[in-house]
Order: structure tokens, then C-alpha cells, then sequence
């Protein structure tokens, strides 16, 4: 028990003023869930990248035209985006994840080239910072509107969504192991219907039937648009599809699978 402040030294209480207030917690009505998946995909990522030497660093990712130094970047300033979010609707200055697209490409690029210790310290210590701006914001700024860098209006609890699914999704695009298998099957039903919502919101919805088996044995049935083909497979099958144009353990009713428009 720390002792009344009467009892203190100035000392002490210049030490106690600058510490702060203790341990942080999330607010009340913060997105525990999404928090939480958030948290547990940021470990995902890390406990992966951990395993990459540095010399791994150059190999290609699963994401065309990057490498996994431009992937491990992006994911680091990611955070540093998010951040800003969050800090928006703590402080109410406008503070956008990124000054332009511009910016944001030469940013990875630049981050890219990055000494392999200092891509790491960048993913851990902006993750860090992204934590600790969300226990810092109390109930009544969580849902303040923000701007996401593709122009949507969001509430800020929806940046632990935004986060949890960069570092599951970005953990497999690593390429050293990790698999849609791997992502828990909330993520996972999560991450169908973020697609799909991403297709209809630009109008680019594909006319196909998913059948998505959980590992539970749940069965879950989502239409993107009328007509079409159905295509069944696991949970983790059908969002590795989705995302990123996986075909494996996939049962199509037609002869060829649909040519898919890009998730974001």
C-alpha cells in the first residue's frame, strides 16, 4: 500500500507527479474483445518475427512487390498510424494516420531500408505506444469519429478491429510458417465479413455463396451478391481465399473459382 501523500517528500512527490497515475487499464466501455485480439494477434506477429534471421529479412513476402523488411515497416508504422487515430479522439486535433497515400508509400519504403534491429524495435516499441494510447482513453472518447486512410468516418474503438487484423493477417504474409489455420475463429468470421463489407462498400461485390466450417463444427452461409457459385471449405480455407486468393481445401460448384476484386 503506497503511503498518503502527507507522509511523502517533495522528492517523492515530484517522482510520483512525473510517474503518473500507476498501471493503465482499458475503460470500461472500451472493444474488450477486439482489444484483446488485437493484443493476442501483435504477439502472433512478434513470436514470428522473432523467428526470422536477419538475413531472412530480404526474402519476398506473400505480398507482391514487397519484401518482408517493406512488410515488417509497414506494420511498425502501421501502429504509429493508428496511434494518431487514437490520439484524435483523445485530444479532438485532427491528426490523420498519414499527410497523403504518397506519404505513406515513401514512409515503408524509407522504413524498408532500415538496419534488421531497428525494423524490430520499430514494430515493438510503435505496438507499445498504440497499447498505451488506448488505455489512456477514457469511455467518453472512444466513440469520437476519426478518418481511416481510406477516407472512412469510424468510431476510435474501431482501431483495435483495424489493428487486430494488419498483424493476424500480416503474421501469415511473413511467409516463414504461420497460416489462416492459425488465427482464432473469431478473427477468422471476422475477417469474412470485413470482405465482403469492403466489397459492397465500393460497389465491387462478386456474385458467390461461402460455406464456412468452424472448428466446432458451426457452419456458417454469407452470399456476397445473388447468383454465382458456392464455395465451401474450413473457416481458415474461406478467409485465406478471401484475403489473399488462397484455393487450397476449397470445394467450388463450378468448374473454375471467381475471380475475386482485392480485399482493400
Amino acid at each position: 500500500m503506497s503511503a498518503p501523500e502527507s507522509q511523502l517528500t517533495p522528492e517523492q512527490l515530484e517522482l510520483r507527479a512525473r510517474l503518473g497515475a500507476g498501471a493503465r487499464y482499458d475503460a470500461e466501455h472500451a472493444p474488450h474483445q477486439e482489444l484483446l485480439l488485437a493484443r493476442q494477434g501483435t504477439a502472433y506477429f512478434l513470436r514470428r518475427l522473432q523467428e526470422l534471421r536477419d538475413a531472412d529479412f530480404d526474402a519476398p513476402s506473400a505480398l507482391e512487390g514487397w519484401t518482408r523488411r517493406h512488410l515488417i515497416a509497414h506494420v511498425g508504422y502501421n501502429a504509429r498510424g493508428l496511434t494518431r487515430l487514437v490520439e484524435w479522439a483523445r485530444t479532438g486535433v485532427e491528426t490523420p494516420m498519414y499527410a497523403s497515400a504518397e506519404q505513406r508509400e515513401r514512409e515503408i519504403v524509407l522504413g524498408s531500408t532500415l538496419p534488421c534491429r531497428a525494423l524490430r524495435h520499430l514494430v515493438e516499441h510503435s505496438a507499445v505506444h498504440l497499447n498505451v494510447e488506448w488505455r489512456d482513453l477514457a469511455d467518453e472518447h472512444w466513440d469520437h469519429r476519426v478518418l481511416t486512410s481510406q477516407g472512412r468516418e469510424v468510431p476510435a474503438r474501431e482501431t483495435a478491429w483495424m489493428r487486430a487484423k494488419e498483424v493476424w493477417v500480416h503474421a501469415v504474409d511473413l511467409g516463414n510458417g504461420g497460416s489462416f489455420a492459425d488465427l482464432p475463429p473469431v478473427v477468422l468470421d471476422r475477417l469474412i465479413d470485413d470482405v465482403f463489407a469492403a466489397w459492397h462498400r465500393r460497389g465491387e461485390a462478386v456474385p458467390v455463396t461461402v460455406t464456412s466450417a468452424g472448428r466446432d463444427g458451426d457452419r456458417r452461409v454469407r452470399s456476397s451478391a445473388r447468383g454465382g457459385p458456392e464455395v465451401s471449405g474450413t473457416a481458415a480455407a474461406i478467409a485465406g481465399w478471401l484475403a489473399r486468393g488462397e484455393t487450397r481445401g476449397l470445394h467450388c460448384s463450378t468448374k473454375e473459382l471467381p475471380q475475386l476484386p482485392h480485399w482493400f
